[in-house]
């Protein structure tokens, strides 16, 4: 009976998706639940401050594997065990972040996929002046307290250039308070439209987000299909549950006896586009 660890940045609601995608490609490979794995779940509920008890806990059980779900996940996870394999089911970029020198030889406890995409971030962007033609100034809403965000925002700032757009930028650290102030922001910036970075803290006030930018009549592209789930307009992003099916085949290869540092990371597998 092996024991995994998942550790989620969000919520199990949020997460219920990327969940079922990764316990089906473990079935895939003949693992069930219940049977054969255990699978300890432990969710940041959006406060990645919570993720080194969360990480610590994971350590105490022995767990064979830990299953991380994000760059915030993955970073708490390298810092709190050098010898229990890691798993990245989805993540930014895990060369930037300083969580492996290389996809192609990660070295150390930790493998698994990154979404290494700066072109979705401007790809969301060209999208977005597509749906709003005419469109001047976009307001780019954004965590700084997940670490992959400061180099992806500079990336959407690049891209704006390219398509002679004005990008406004406003920081969230996902807190109600915090939210209301970059709202304040954006609508005394006279935006026009609205783009997101991706960050499960803020995805956990998608609802409120998503009413800001119809009360505000602002076209927005968001980076979770979860936002269009709720009256968003549109989203664009990599597709997560893909990356976390493939995610099992990681857990299989360490099961059997594969170590980290010689399971080359992978890029992510494809982007999906939704929209109202």
């Amino acid at each position: 009976m092996y024991r995994i660890a998942y550790l989620g940045n969000s919520s199990a609601a949020l997460e219920s998706e990327l969940v079922a995608a990764f316990l089906q490609g473990l079935r895939d490979l003949n693992y069930v639940e219940g049977q054969n794995i255990v699978i300890e779940y432990r969710w940041a509920e959006g406060r990645y401050d919570r993720l080194p008890a969360v990480v610590a806990e994971a350590v105490h059980l022995k767990v064979d594997v830990i299953v991380t779900t994000g760059t915030p996940s993955a970073l708490a996870a390298k810092e709190g065990t050098r010898t229990i394999p890691i798993v990245m089911a989805a993540i930014g970029d895990p060369i930037v972040a300083g969580l492996v020198p290389s996809l192609a030889r990660p070295g150390g406890n930790i493998t698994g996929l990154a979404s290494m995409s700066p072109e979705v971030d401007g790809k969301r962007l060209e999208l977005l002046k597509e749906l709003v033609p005419g469109v001047s100034r976009i307001a780019a809403l954004w965590n700084p307290t997940n670490p992959n965000n400061a180099a992806r925002i500079k990336q959407v700032e690049a891209a704006a250039k390219t398509l002679h757009l004005t990008l406004e930028s406003f920081r969230s650290v996902g807190d109600r308070k915090d939210l209301d102030k970059a709202f304040e922001g954006i609508v005394a910036a006279r935006s026009e439209a609205l783009i997101m970075e991706s960050d499960r803290a803020l995805l956990a006030h998608r609802a409120l987000i998503v009413d800001f930018a119809k009360t505000r009549r602002l076209p927005a592209l968001y980076p979770y299909r979860e936002f269009v789930q709720v009256g968003g307009l549109a989203s664009y992003a990599p597709s997560y549950p893909a990356m976390f099916r493939r995610a099992a085949t990681y857990v299989d290869k360490i099961l059997k006896g594969a170590k980290p540092a010689t399971c080359p990371s992978s890029s992510r597998q494809g982007s999906s586009w939704s929209s109202t």
